[in-house]
Order: structure tokens, then C-alpha cells, then sequence
């Protein structure tokens, strides 16, 4: 594991063409990303006096942004089955920056972040405004967690977390942490707590490093950044629902986060 989470990717020189692609997509994705949140902004305005924490418009808005974002990018994107109907937890595993853009693609779901996401220059604005629901990873914090959950699962909310804890290089998937399991067990829903696994797999551009589209370790988000928008051709993501299954139906946090990992690592087909 420390191998390959040390390792380097090297990033290919943009040239003229690539940072003419640069400022065409960034454009395009800064304006749509920006002019999007001001009328996300503005509809939440009328919303949430009338719905509070359900959100029966702007998730349309945030799953548009993130369609169109796919588009300008170049990265081609398909899903299998479907996402669970009722309100309960999708877990998936995390490569990438991109991972946001390619799960809110695919279905009108509320990310599960780290607290210190909220605070983020630029980001933090756009997760506070799409509903990401911000957690302390502490013991301490546990009642409050699940409270905070529940909230959220009675509006009818579809809440996605990542059980690794960090991204990868899109070639690997960590070991499952169970923490945030735990809440699911104590929450209490009608019909019974239902969780989803997700596997989401990046497919490299043709004659890229396969890696390409992960982002793990040191890497830095900008350069990052600029290597996918200076793209000259896109790759692709797969986006595979699986059944979701009744929290019930297991023993405990541990088993669950066990099967959840073990669904998702043997229908990846590039997981080392």
C-alpha cells in the first residue's frame, strides 16, 4: 500500500493547444458552476422557508451542473443499475476530485464530508449550498452524528459517504473504515435503513497513465486540475449500482462496512 501511495504520476506538458483548452473549459466550467449556484442560491431563498431541510428543487440544479461539467470535461460516463428509491446511505469508493461531479451525475444525492470542507476557499460555499452534510470525526461527536442523519434521512435525503476516508489512484481500494456505519444501525426509518453499495471506476484517455484520473497523496488540486481540463481526449466512468441491502440483515458496523468493501473491490475491474 505504501508503494503505490507514494508513488509519482507524471503530468504531461499542456503545450498551446492544451492550455487553449484550459481557458476554453474552465470558462465554461467556472461560469456554469458560479451562475448556477446564484439561482441555486436565490431558489433556496423560496425553498426553505416553505420545505426547511427538504430540498425538492435545487438537487436538480446541482445534478444539471454536474451532467454539463461531465460534458465540458470530455469525460464519457455510464450507469448500471439504480440508485436505491428510499432515503438511506450509498457508499463508493474514492479516487478522485472528480468523484463529485461523477456520483451527483448519476443520482440527486447529499455527500458526506469531513467538517473542515465546510471552510474551504471556493469549495466550501458550493458543499454548503448543495446540501453536503459536514461531520467531526470524533467519538465525541457520535450522538450528535446521528442525530444529524436521521434529520436528513426522515426530509428523504440519500446520503453518500466514502468509507476510506481518503482518494486513491483510481487502481486501489482501502480497507472499509466502519465508524460511520455505526449511526446507521441506531437511526431509525420507515421503511428500515437501507445501504447502497457503489463502485465507480475511471477509465484513462487512450495512451494515458491509467492513474490518470486519480488523486491521492501530495498531489496538489491545481495541477491536477489543469491536466484534465488540458485533456485533448476524454476517457470515461463507470458508475455501477449495486442492490442496496437492509442494515438489519447484519450483525454489526464491522460487517457491514466488510460486505459494502467486498462488493465494490470485486466489480472493480482495474483494482489492484
Amino acid at each position: 500500500m505504501n508503494d503505490w501511495n507514494a508513488a509519482e504520476m507524471a503530468m504531461p506538458p499542456l503545450g498551446v493547444m492544451g492550455w487553449l483548452r484550459v481557458l476554453r473549459r474552465g470558462l465554461l466550467l467556472g461560469g456554469l458552476t458560479y451562475g448556477c449556484l446564484l439561482v441555486m442560491l436565490v431558489l433556496r431563498a423560496v425553498e426553505a422557508p416553505l420545505y426547511g431541510v427538504r430540498r425538492p428543487w435545487t438537487p436538480f440544479i446541482t445534478q444539471f451542473v454536474c451532467r454539463s461539467a461531465m460534458a465540458i470535461l470530455g469525460i464519457r460516463y455510464t450507469v448500471k443499475g439504480r440508485a436505491l428509491k428510499e432515503p438511506g446511505a450509498i457508499v463508493a469508493n474514492h479516487s478522485s476530485w472528480l468523484d463529485i461531479f461523477t456520483l451527483n451525475a448519476a443520482a440527486r444525492v447529499y455527500f458526506v464530508s469531513k467538517e473542515e470542507v465546510h471552510g474551504w476557499p471556493g469549495i466550501g460555499i458550493l458543499a454548503r449550498a448543495t446540501g453536503t452534510v459536514f461531520i467531526a470525526r470524533k467519538g465525541t461527536e457520535a450522538k450528535k452524528q446521528q442525530e444529524l442523519f436521521e434529520a436528513r434521512l426522515k426530509a428523504g435525503h440519500k446520503l453518500l459517504f466514502f468509507p476510506e476516508g481518503t482518494s486513491t489512484d483510481a487502481l486501489h481500494i482501502l480497507p472499509f473504515k466502519s465508524t460511520l456505519f455505526q449511526a446507521f444501525f441506531t437511526v431509525e426509518t420507515a421503511p428500515p435503513m437501507q445501504v447502497q453499495p457503489v463502485t465507480v471506476v475511471y477509465h484513462a484517455p487512450e495512451g494515458c497513465d491509467p492513474r490518470h484520473y486519480g488523486w491521492w497523496g501530495d498531489m496538489e488540486f491545481g495541477p491536477h486540475l489543469l491536466m484534465v481540463l488540458g485533456d485533448r481526449r476524454g476517457g470515461s466512468v463507470e458508475v455501477i449500482f449495486h442492490a442496496p441491502v437492509t442494515v438489519a440483515a447484519f450483525e454489526n458496523r464491522k460487517v457491514l462496512a466488510n460486505y459494502c468493501e467486498r462488493v465494490i473491490r470485486t466489480s472493480h475491474p482495474l483494482a489492484e
